[in-house]
């Protein structure tokens, strides 16, 4: 038995990257891993940006998946959209688990670098409004954080005003022979979708049957699943928060958790949970 160091090049393993990729370059990390410039010289705010930044990161993916699967609902190909779906509702469960590395950090050691953050705020994140406009949650009022850059503005105005996850939903219901209410399908996109009635009964017709209607039946409880998560993830900040600064008010300016638990409020796809009080 030789005592001789392991040497990775005698299993044929590349040790010289002088004229070829690495994994640092393919992954740009020189760029990623410089990316962390804390303002203070608080030991916890590498965390408070590291949390933040690869939040970002699972959003960047959660947006390609979410614009996926519209358009595979769009063009009546609904596998892959499944597929995609299912992924983001597992993106959301990796941003569900950040919260609790950053519940490690206690109210003491976050003021200790609060007032460097200035008036950012994750209220600000274009990425996340524009999972909620991909979701639904359409509202006008939210692209005026973003005047200010002109790439982020253009991305969320043209979202506003693109039919959601659940409108091409609501269209496929609609090509699939149900009956919906004229209003549901010729609204204004910029304005969330509101309960109707139509649309509660499709999916009635749908859950009672779901041997008949099978691909509409596994689309609804994709939908279900990401809002089931989406909820917690929302559930998961507002607790953060609270148990991080009180109540005081948001770096961004707003009401804090005030406003945050309104936002426990928002309804995705109404009629998908309506409908269960009455199967």
């Amino acid at each position: 038995m030789s005592d001789a160091p392991f040497d990775p090049a005698r299993e044929g393993a590349k040790m010289n990257f002088s004229d070829a990729m690495s994994y640092g370059d393919y992954l740009r990390l020189d760029k990623l891993l410089d990316a962390q410039r804390p303002l203070s010289t608080a030991h916890d705010e590498l965390l408070f940006i590291i949390q933040h930044q690869t939040s970002e990161l699972w959003m960047k993916l959660a947006i390609h998946e979410l614009r996926a699967t519209c358009w595979r609902i769009a063009s009546d190909d609904l596998r892959p959209a499944f597929k995609t779906l299912s992924r983001v509702s597992r993106i959301f469960e990796q941003l569900n688990s950040a919260w609790d590395v950053l519940r490690s950090m206690t109210p003491s050691e976050y003021t200790s670098f609060r007032d460097a953050l200035g008036s950012s705020s994750g209220f600000q994140s274009h990425q996340y409004r524009l999972i909620e406009f991909l979701a639904g949650n359409k509202n006008a009022a939210q692209l005026r954080p973003h005047e200010h850059a002109p790439a982020a503005h253009a991305e969320l105005s043209e979202a506003l005003r693109a039919p959601s996850l659940y409108d091409e939903t609501l269209r496929l219901l609609a090509r699939r022979g149900f009956a919906l209410d004229g209003g549901v399908l010729d609204r204004d996109l910029a304005l969330p979708h509101e309960a109707n009635n139509s649309v509660r009964l499709a999916w009635r017709t749908v859950y009672c049957d779901p041997p008949r209607y099978w691909e509409l039946y596994e689309l609804a409880e994709k939908l279900i699943d990401f809002e089931d998560y989406f909820r917690r993830w929302r559930f998961n900040h507002v607790t953060t928060v609270e148990r991080v600064i009180g109540f005081k008010r948001g770096t961004g300016g707003t009401s804090g958790v005030s406003y945050l638990r309104r936002m426990l409020e928002v309804v995705l796809f109404p009629e998908l949970w309506q409908v269960r009080t009455e199967l």
